[in-house]
């Protein structure tokens, strides 16, 4: 039995793509999913599933579609690869807010020429670091301020820092 952590993009922001969690855990329950459980509201999905070899995010993704009628892209995290996602952030030590830390989760690992063009942005406050299928991120003056461009990275899902530890903590030795 492998414990993951399934991160939807873009859901519950405003009024628009509405996937209420006691909702989405029953979805994946009815998928079979086991010991199934959410954090916050902004689509942190916590399961256990011995399948092995199936594609998880393609049948939630299709659910998601079946059940609320948008598409819900998901990235998919094993515990123990959210755990050293966890204990990576290069900027971490120091910070007082972890609200400014943010983990941007990608599918797959950036190229490298996209992550030379965020490299080459013009300098502005904010640090990026990509490590792997991760871009860790300091946003000293916030995110909501920010107008670092992330996108040749291509889609990914972020979690402010806070709310990455607490997942962490979720799926963690004793959990």
């Amino acid at each position: 039995m492998t414990t993951y952590v399934a991160l939807l993009r873009a859901v519950n922001l405003g009024k628009a793509r509405k996937v209420p969690m006691a909702e989405l855990r029953a979805l994946a329950e009815g998928m079979g999913l086991e010991h199934v459980r959410t954090l916050l509201q902004s689509g942190n999905l916590v399961f256990d599933s011995d399948c092995e070899g199936c594609d998880v995010v393609e049948r939630l993704e299709m659910a998601l579609l079946d059940r609320f009628g948008f598409a819900v892209p998901v990235i998919l995290r094993t515990a123990g690869e959210l755990e050293s996602a966890a204990q990576a952030h290069p900027f971490g030590a120091g910070e007082e807010d972890p609200t400014r830390l943010h983990v941007v989760f990608y599918v797959a690992e950036p190229p490298p020429e996209a992550i030379e063009r965020v490299a080459q942005r013009e300098a502005g406050p904010e640090r990026v670091t990509v490590r792997g299928r991760e871009a860790y991120v300091h946003y000293p003056d916030g995110a909501g301020r920010s107008r670092l461009n992330l996108d040749p990275l291509g889609p990914g899902t972020a979690r402010n820092w806070r709310t990455v530890r607490a997942l962490s903590e979720m799926v963690g030795p004793g959990a």
